[in-house]
């Protein structure tokens, strides 16, 4: 008989459910619509990201990974190094959806994990460069995609910094269905009343949250322009 999820886990069975359009996917990682496909589509050779069914949308898990890659690809890492390495974690160690379920560091050539998050033995300190090599190397010398956090004990990426990792705005699956949201209010709505002419100070107030997570949410909202002088008072 199936377990049934505890009421404050039901956000796990979102993970997997079609969720986000490809041009929300695009919008969210700053990366055409068309490029996802391309790297879907990649004939003759692994693709970076997982498989979806034509014509879907894509989950939570999709879109992290896609959100990795373009991380990855924004470091300098070579799409095909980003598919060697998605190769070489699903083989050789079982996983789905690698780029969501581990945290990648890069040196901007080559994408590395933990060796003990591999299940290395003996190796504190030292990352496993996520291809058929296996190389190790000290941490020190790598940094962490840091827009993605992860909780050990899920094993999967559970927020990302949409944004930036200086910016209050987050897809987190547990909170608004995993939509784009500063401290569980979601960004549209923000940006909605204020292009109704609610201010700044009036939204901080009214949904208390501070001021610059509603400034983070408009600017957001706003795709890259400036955020509107009137929303600011």
């Amino acid at each position: 008989m199936t377990a049934v999820p505890r009421p404050h886990e039901f956000w796990r069975e979102r993970l997997r459910v079609p969720n986000y359009g490809v041009g929300d996917a695009a919008r969210y990682t700053d990366v055409s619509s068309g490029t996802i496909r391309n790297w879907e589509r990649l004939s003759n050779r692994p693709s970076p990201l997982a498989p979806r069914a034509k014509g879907k949308a894509l989950s939570y898990l999709q879109l992290i990974e896609l959100a990795v890659v373009a991380a990855a690809k924004d470091a300098g890492v070579k799409l095909p190094v980003i598919r060697q390495t998605r190769e070489y974690m699903s083989r050789v160690l079982g996983a789905e959806y690698p780029f969501a379920e581990y945290r990648f560091k890069t040196d901007g050539k080559d994408l590395w994990i933990d060796f003990l998050e591999a299940g290395g033995k003996g190796g504190d300190g030292k990352l496993l460069k996520a291809s058929d090599k296996g190389q190790l190397a000290w941490a020190e010398i790598i940094g962490r995609l840091r827009e993605f956090e992860y909780d050990k004990a899920i094993g999967l990426a559970v927020r990302w910094h949409v944004a930036g990792e200086n910016s209050s705005v987050v897809i987190d699956p547990r909170v608004q269905f995993g939509r784009p949201s500063v401290r569980g209010v979601p960004t549209w709505i923000l940006a909605e009343r204020a292009k109704s002419g609610d201010s700044v100070a009036y939204l901080s107030k009214d949904y208390g949250i501070p001021k610059d997570a509603v400034i983070d949410a408009l600017a957001f909202e706003d795709q890259g322009g400036n955020v509107s002088g009137a929303w600011s008072h």
